[in-house]
């Protein structure tokens, strides 16, 4: 356990069809030092007696939480477990390339300040077939993100991919981690709250696939309309204090576009196509210049042309 330098949280809801091939992508990491929280909040034991067959693999330890069902409880509690000083949330439907620990020993070992790592992340779909590839828009390199840059651009949208993050565990409980109130928003707020308290450096290799399919929880929720549109709401007022004045008002309506286009889009996924056009006319009434940057920052190409096509294959 003294050798134990990375935490991997997994929260767990009826992942029986997906937790077997995200633990097999940490066993194919071939790393002695990480440490695997699966905290199932099932009513029934079946993804832990999968999570049993792995036992002799990994450094694993189960718990089973039904009262902790929202993934974003479950997340605290194992970061709460958790052992290391760095951590990083896993869902049973991601994984991670077999090279991700090896780059992270890298990267930690000339930028040990950081309190997030950042790297892009394929989208898959159910099959695990690669549709394309989620990045951030962000500078990559040895130094941090300027925090300006970072809070604008995070504003209008969130790009980070779950998968593709590690975080300094100190620094989630000091800002006291997921919102359980924000079923959709809630890493999107805690990537707000945790970059106020550290440094966040972008690496531009993709090591992780973030999976789109019919059974997410983020389509099964996007049902109600106005409440996803209130999900994001939430963050962008809570966050909205942390950007230069002089660029507050020009970002606000970058921000409020991107929830028009991310509810009309969410709503189209499930047959209803009539706030298509509202979509649309509020991109276009930013004009070219809030057009390009909100292209650029939203990364709205990389994230909804992967689920057209998975849609137009029937896996979405």
């Amino acid at each position: 356990m003294e050798n134990t330098w990375l935490s991997v949280i997994i929260p767990c809801l009826n992942g029986e069809g997906w937790i077997a091939t995200a633990l097999q992508s940490l066993v194919d990491q071939k790393e002695p030092g990480i440490e695997v929280l699966v905290i199932d909040g099932s009513a029934d034991d079946v993804s832990l007696r999968i999570v049993d067959g792995f036992s002799n693999r990994l450094n694993i330890r189960a718990h089973h939480r039904p009262d902790l069902v929202p993934y974003t409880a479950a997340t605290n509690f194992g970061v709460e477990q958790a052992r290391s000083d760095r951590i990083c949330i896993l869902h049973v439907d991601d994984i991670w390339l077999p090279n991700r620990c090896a780059k992270l020993r890298e990267w930690l070992a000339v930028q040990s300040d950081g309190v997030l790592h950042l790297h892009p992340s394929y989208i898959i779909d159910g099959s695990g077939r690669r549709l394309g590839l989620w990045r951030c828009p962000l500078p990559a390199g040895q130094s941090p993100v300027p925090k300006p840059m970072l809070f604008e651009r995070l504003l209008v949208q969130n790009f980070i991919s779950t998968p593709g993050v590690t975080i300094r565990r100190d620094a989630y409980l000091r800002v006291g981690g997921l919102d359980n109130q924000l079923w959709y928003t809630a890493d999107w707020d805690l990537y707000f709250k945790i970059s106020a308290v550290g440094n966040v450096y972008y690496h531009s290799c993709p090591l992780a696939c973030y999976r789109v399919h019919k059974g997410a929880l983020t389509v099964r929720g996007s049902r109600n309309s106005e409440d996803f549109r209130r999900q994001h709401q939430i963050v962008v007022d809570r966050h909205l204090g942390k950007l230069p004045p002089a660029h507050a008002k020009e970002i606000l309506c970058l921000a409020t576009a991107s929830i028009e286009v991310n509810t009309s889009l969410a709503a189209a996924v499930h047959g209803k196509l009539g706030r298509l056009a509202k979509a649309f006319i509020a991109v276009l009434a930013l004009g070219p210049q809030g057009m390009r940057r909100y292209f650029f920052y939203s990364r709205i190409m990389d994230r909804a042309f992967p689920r057209l096509r998975a849609l137009v294959a029937g896996k979405f």
